[in-house]
């Protein structure tokens, strides 16, 4: 079994910054797959970014704005969130999976944390 904690969330204004970490703890190792999921009210849960094996990808939206990035020997992975807007409002997710997969999906994914609220007012 695999825990996710995620921390770093809270309210911030529109153009401000958040860095979101997620530390794993468990039957872990450094061949996990990490992503980050949210979930807005009344909305499904999306991707939002992820590292992989062949690197690191974000959504469209987020693109210049988000970066994730990972530390093995911590075993913990951060998100970087620059000029935040209020449509990025949402619960995010730290998720994790041993095997490749299309990362896109949140039926891909294996372990899930229990989420951090991030509002970001205008």
């Amino acid at each position: 079994q695999v825990h996710l904690v995620e921390s770093g969330g809270g309210l911030v204004q529109a153009g401000g910054s958040l860095r979101l970490s997620c530390a794993a703890s468990g039957q872990f190792n450094t061949n996990y797959y990490m992503g980050w999921f949210r979930q807005a009210p009344g909305k499904e849960r999306e991707f939002v970014a992820a590292v992989l094996r062949s690197g690191s990808t974000t959504r469209d939206s987020v693109k210049g704005r988000f970066t994730i990035a990972r530390d093995n020997a911590k075993n913990t992975v951060y998100l970087q969130m620059n000029s935040l807007k209020p449509e990025d409002t949402a619960v995010y997710y730290c998720t994790g999976q041993l095997i490749e997969m299309p990362h896109y999906y949140t039926s891909s994914w294996r372990f899930w944390g229990q989420g951090t609220q991030v509002t970001v007012s205008s």
